[in-house]
């Protein structure tokens, strides 16, 4: 193919090379030489006009197969027209003093994605900008053990940016709506020259939005949103646990000209019981037993946080011993029932007794026969 441009070559693919190994290795290659990611760079746009030039003849079979056969009229390049970006090739176009203008990469995908943005230049930078979003609140908020476990519903104040009751959250003045930008035509961008190419900048007239607001609401200033409190009811799911942090969506601060409200994060402080305790889904809690009632067994009323329930203990209770009450504990996660309750068995000695009560405790010391310490005692003995 003599003083035919060898685009195999350019685009460094094997001349058997499959369509899709020529568009795969092109669209790599101008992520790398496209102008737009090399501002100034004439080595790197000679470069991208070449795989360009190259990926036009052969991303086309009719085109491909004349070049492969050294058909006439390629000796040099494609003529007029040519160019994946639609444009009349990577010379000047008329009217342009010389000037050449790149496509905005749709057919490379995103590529400012890639890179950072490159300052909204590129395929995303003629969609008009959308509207920040407010800001997260946060706040504690107190509530009760019982609360906890059966879940409640509260009213909160809370002091950030609110919708502007005056605008709707426009920021136009009541009985105006925003205009389109005279200066983008509503696109949210315009095109800036840098040399020999033109880049796409978000416009700075309505910093990418694509409106303007001509006469701004007195009560916001435009904003569309003013610094007041506001009272709402939140709704404390049950089971939730002592210094767990729940998420209501969109219950933030207001976002700016009508953007997406922010979030609001409570953190939950639940208060101690008199007498519960809690570990995960379990309900745990100690109960106080008199000697008589361990020693000869009793059916006692346990409080449970659904009411009191009958407790059988049988005779020769020992402290520390565990009853189980099945079902009897705090919520579980999702609605997946109740944990349960634990109850520990506390042996109570009293700290003052009687006359009669030290005469009866000394008969029962004389007629006991068991001996609690007698393991002991044995192993003692052995050693000696």
């Amino acid at each position: 193919m003599n003083g035919v441009k060898d685009y195999y070559k350019a685009l460094g693919v094997d001349k058997k090379a499959s369509e899709k190994e020529i568009k795969d290795t092109y669209r790599k290659l101008a992520r790398k030489y496209h102008p737009d990611v090399n501002p100034g760079n004439k080595e790197a746009e000679e470069k991208f006009k070449e795989i360009s030039e190259a990926y036009e003849v052969l991303s086309h079979s009719d085109k491909r197969k004349e070049y492969d056969s050294g058909g006439a009229g390629m000796a040099g390049g494609p003529g007029p027209g040519f160019g994946p970006f639609g444009y009349e090739g990577f010379g000047s176009r008329p009217g342009q003093g010389g000037r050449v203008e790149y496509g905005d990469l749709g057919d490379l995908g995103n590529i400012f994605d890639l890179f950072g943005g490159l300052g909204g230049a590129g395929a995303g930078a003629g969609r008009q900008r959308q509207p920040r979003k407010g800001a997260d609140l946060e706040t504690d908020v107190n509530i009760s053990f019982e609360d906890a476990l059966n879940g409640v519903s509260i009213p909160l104040t809370i002091s950030g940016r609110n919708v502007c009751p005056a605008c709707g959250g426009s920021g136009a003045k009541p009985g105006t709506i925003p205009k389109t930008c005279p200066a983008c035509q509503g696109r949210g961008s315009i095109s800036q020259s840098q040399g020999p190419f033109a880049i796409s900048r978000p416009c700075p007239s309505c910093a990418g939005r694509g409106t303007v607001i001509e006469e701004p609401c007195p009560s916001c200033r435009g904003a569309g949103a003013v610094e007041m409190p506001r009272t709402i009811n939140v709704k404390i799911p049950a089971g939730v646990k002592d210094n767990a942090t729940i998420k209501f969506a969109g219950r933030g601060e207001a976002g700016p000209r009508g953007g997406a409200p922010g979030d609001l994060y409570i953190r939950v402080h639940v208060a101690p019981h008199e007498y519960f305790k809690r570990k995960d889904s379990n309900i745990l809690l100690d109960l106080p037993l008199t000697f008589p009632e361990a020693a000869m067994g009793t059916e006692i009323q346990v409080p449970t946080i659904n009411g009191k329930v009958k407790l059988k203990v049988p005779a020769g209770t020992s402290g520390g011993r565990k009853f189980r009450l099945r079902g009897k504990g705090a919520p579980k996660p999702k609605g997946k029932g109740h944990g349960d309750m634990i109850v520990t068995a506390c042996i109570t000695v009293p700290k003052k007794v009687s006359g009669k009560e030290k005469e009866l405790i000394k008969q029962l010391r004389e007629i006991e026969k068991e001996n609690p310490r007698a393991f002991m005692e044995k192993d003692s003995d052995a050693g000696d």
